[in-house]
């Protein structure tokens, strides 16, 4: 019975693949052929924006049309769209507006799939007798690890073939996934629906968020977590690489060594996990997951201390998701999962464009060390909640989810 959940693992490493060699590909695709800053900007609002909107939008048609069926028709039009790009350029029809529309299109129909498989997870992992512990660990696990290795990949992918190519293989990565799942993963029992229509089932899942304060107060904690994380990694490290280590290199290996980091934090979760104290646990890996890093560079370490404890802050961030999935799937009921699970996504996407322009403008204003206290500051506090308020004691109560 194991042998679904293993292919359920597969077809998600496939479609973060694709993910991560679109991510990269795109950007050097829109500079080779635009030549422009401004225009290679607009492409990545076109590729993140849409991912708000469907995340919040698309919860609620995933558990109309079911995990399974959504999760290859997603797959299937992200893979046709996809490769449209490559095709409509080798044969000169591929203007800028159209690879505006395409890119919004893409994004739009990809992220239902997403989070149909995150819904599919538990009921999976009852099927294949594995603890709900190690199946999330395992499916951040794969997550983490695809995305880790389809970045080097599109680099050397880029650098061989061309970027139009690479959004080729792109498109292959989810057809395959949706053959994967269709032909390998069996569908999964969603509880009974009562439908009230699509705007009354949206209503529902909103409601149901709101009235579960562990669980906004989950959100919004990842919220700012990830505005905060965004500003780091996409601002922060490249202007400490620049101007306190003079080696572009340094950015990379910051990147690299975090995500390690996280792969092995994840595997240790995923095999101790359930011995351990739950909002403990979650605590100090919110903790050490971002507030030694940035401080290290704040206070001007050495590159190699800093390199090794980015690495530990990694390997704390590891146990972050397989908590916060555990905790979705122990809470939230069958029929509501994946509508709910989209509108926190949605929500957690939502300041990372923020996230970019604050670092930045802070960074210019006051300087890199202070902006890089300033985001320590925020790190502490953003930490505190499950170590202080009641709500949180709820954390160490969660059952195992078992269908």
């Amino acid at each position: 019975m194991r042998r679904p959940f293993i292919i359920f693992l597969a077809a998600n490493a496939l479609s973060v693949t694709g993910n991560m060699l679109s991510l990269l590909a795109v950007p050097w695709f829109v500079l080779e052929t635009t030549d422009s800053a401004v225009l290679t900007g607009l492409a990545s609002f076109a590729t993140t924006f849409p991912i708000v909107i469907s995340a919040a939008f698309g919860g609620t048609l995933v558990d109309r049309l079911g995990y399974r069926a959504t999760s290859v028709l997603s797959d299937l039009a992200s893979g046709v769209v996809a490769l449209a790009v490559p095709l409509l350029f080798v044969t000169s029809e591929l203007g800028y507006p159209l690879l505006l529309l395409l890119l919004f299109l893409r994004w739009l129909v990809t992220t239902p799939g997403e989070t149909a498989r995150k819904a599919m997870l538990p009921d999976l992992s009852v099927a294949a007798d594995v603890r709900i512990e190690r199946a999330a660990a395992a499916y951040d696990g794969v997550y983490r690890a695809a995305a880790m290795v389809g970045a080097p990949l599109a680099g050397v992918l880029i650098l061989w073939f061309g970027p139009h190519l690479l959004l080729f293989v792109d498109g292959v990565s989810f057809l395959l996934s949706a053959l994967l799942i269709g032909s390998g993963v069996p569908r999964v029992w969603r509880g009974e629906r009562h439908s009230t229509g699509y705007l009354g089932d949206l209503r529902a899942g909103l409601a149901f968020l709101w009235r579960d304060r562990l669980q906004l107060s989950a959100t919004v904690m990842v919220v700012v977590v990830n505005l905060l994380d965004t500003g780091v990694t996409q601002v922060l490290l490249a202007l400490y690489s620049r101007q306190v280590v003079g080696d572009p290199r340094a950015f990379g290996l910051l990147t690299g060594v975090l995500g390690a980091g996280a792969v092995a934090g994840t595997i240790v979760y995923g095999a101790t996990g359930e011995r351990l104290p739950m909002r403990l646990t979650y605590g100090l890996a919110f903790l050490l997951a971002g507030v030694p890093r940035v401080l290290v560079l704040a206070l001007g370490a050495p590159f190699p201390v800093a390199l090794a404890v980015t690495a530990v802050s990694g390997f704390a961030a590891g146990a972050i998701n397989p908590i916060l999935g555990i905790l979705q799937y122990d809470r939230i009921p069958a029929p509501l999962r994946a509508r709910v699970i989209g509108t926190m996504t949605a929500a957690m996407y939502a300041g990372m464009p923020i996230g970019g322009l604050l670092a930045g403008s802070l960074s210019s204003l006051t300087g890199l060390d202070v902006t890089l206290l300033m985001f320590t500051c925020v790190y502490v506090l953003i930490s505190v909640p499950p170590f202080v308020f009641r709500t949180w004691r709820e954390l160490d109560r969660s059952r195992p989810f078992r269908g």
